[in-house]
């Protein structure tokens, strides 16, 4: 989703122009005479996927409805834009077409799943079903359960590094360049979450470098700003990801604009919510992340951090592990 603060970018409206022509279907309506059906406000070409009006969450470009599976018998995510919205902003149409035709290819359990998309011309939106995460997104959650062990953020961490583990050596490259707590979605019942909102997010040569300046202030590497950069942009983004999950403060909330925060970061400040984070672990943990591109590790260098032995995958992981509030 795009939010307000965010920066935007640009991609060739011909890049994607043969991917927008097969997905043009009219949009199959439910039929009101059968009492018995699902209460659908619509349901998509194949009549497997039905749309419920509850809304799960709405930004700028997007918004997100409560969908079923009905081959399946499960929930999903219905994500609706209403193009003529933006007929005049190609960027953010490109950007969209952008995020489907990646989450077309990526599949691994860390990442939000696509499984169909198609353009109803008739009422001008872009559709896409995605799985759903039924606690939303990892912020939100987080503010909602206060109190949280050390040890199941470290799970939580562990499962959104082994996400950008996966984007970072896929081939081509994919650097997400707008991770944030707000862009990881909780399955709160199994401790699952998932790396989501790809809308910003780039493939790039074996140079691994990107150019465009763009994503969510706050989270952003200092070099991502000057326009040169890696995938390692990431591993800064996740690095205040950990700072939030810990301290529940956004970082840089001491700062009262974005010209404020860029100063602070291409400075190299550090924001102040770092010095909430007592225990010397975690605190070397995000220092690793925050350090310079140079010194940065990668997502695998990390996986394989001290900081997570005795961290199992298995959500039901019973290991003796640091259980002390990150409070």
């Amino acid at each position: 989703m795009v939010r307000s603060g965010s920066y935007c970018r640009e991609v060739p409206t011909s890049y994607f122009m043969d991917h927008q022509q097969h997905l043009k279907m009219p949009c199959a309506s439910p039929d009101p005479s059968d009492k018995d059906v699902e209460p659908f406000v619509e349901v998509d070409p194949t009549g497997r996927y039905g749309r419920y009006s509850d809304l799960l969450g709405a930004g700028a470009v997007k918004k997100v409805y409560r969908g079923f599976d009905q081959e399946e018998g499960i929930e999903v995510a219905w994500n609706q834009v209403r193009l003529r919205n933006f007929i005049e902003d190609e960027s953010v149409i490109n950007r969209l077409f952008s995020e489907v035709r990646l989450l077309r290819t990526l599949k691994n359990k860390s990442i939000i799943m696509l499984y169909n998309v198609w353009m109803d011309e008739e009422q001008s939106t872009l559709n896409f079903i995605t799985e759903v995460c039924t606690s939303g997104n990892l912020r939100e959650y987080r503010k909602k359960h206060r109190h949280v062990s050390i040890k199941a953020l470290k799970k939580w961490s562990k499962q959104i590094l082994k996400g950008l583990e996966y984007l970072h050596t896929h081939d081509p490259c994919i650097i997400h360049r707008d991770l944030n707590c707000s862009n990881v979605f909780i399955n709160g019942n199994i401790g699952q979450v998932k790396i989501g909102d790809l809308g910003l997010a780039t493939i790039v040569g074996r140079s691994h470098a990107a150019h465009s300046v763009l994503g969510t202030p706050e989270f952003m590497a200092p070099e991502l700003y000057e326009e040169e950069y890696t995938e390692l942009v990431d591993i800064y983004s996740f690095g205040m990801c950990v700072l939030e999950m810990m301290t529940l403060e956004i970082p840089y909330s001491e700062c009262d604009s974005i010209v404020k925060i860029y100063k602070k970061v291409t400075t190299g400040v550090r924001p102040q919510a770092l010095n909430k984070v007592k225990d010397p672990e975690v605190r070397a943990f995000i220092d690793k992340c925050l350090a310079g591109p140079r010194e940065r590790p990668s997502a695998s260098d990390l996986l394989n951090d001290p900081f997570f032995y005795g961290i199992d995958d298995d959500e039901n992981d019973n290991s003796n592990s640091n259980n002390s509030s990150p409070s």
